[in-house]
């Protein structure tokens, strides 16, 4: 178990993020600047609405495995997350 001031590194479309051991990969993401997770069929950026895995509008790849709960998931040391914002999403 992490102690509650140890912090982990992952990357987040491609930029390397330090959070508290714990974080979700959804606070994660909205502590780089933009909550947005994925974008919705006609383009509009979707982000976290429910926070408990019901909307599915947190999804995001972890690791090279598309569509998982950003909200539901935390974060790992030396995890690789690519939301609607990579460009390798595009």
């Amino acid at each position: 178990m992490h102690s509650p001031s140890a912090s982990i590194s992952l990357r987040i479309d491609g930029r390397e993020v330090s959070v508290a051991a714990g974080t979700s990969v959804a606070a994660a993401i909205a502590m780089t600047g933009s909550p947005v997770t994925r974008r919705s069929v006609g383009g509009m950026p979707r982000a976290p609405l429910c926070g408990m895995g019901v909307c599915h509008e947190c999804r995001v790849s972890i690791d090279g495995l598309a569509h998982q709960l950003a909200c539901q998931t935390p974060c790992a040391s030396g995890m690789h997350v690519l939301t609607a914002q990579s460009p390798e999403a595009q």
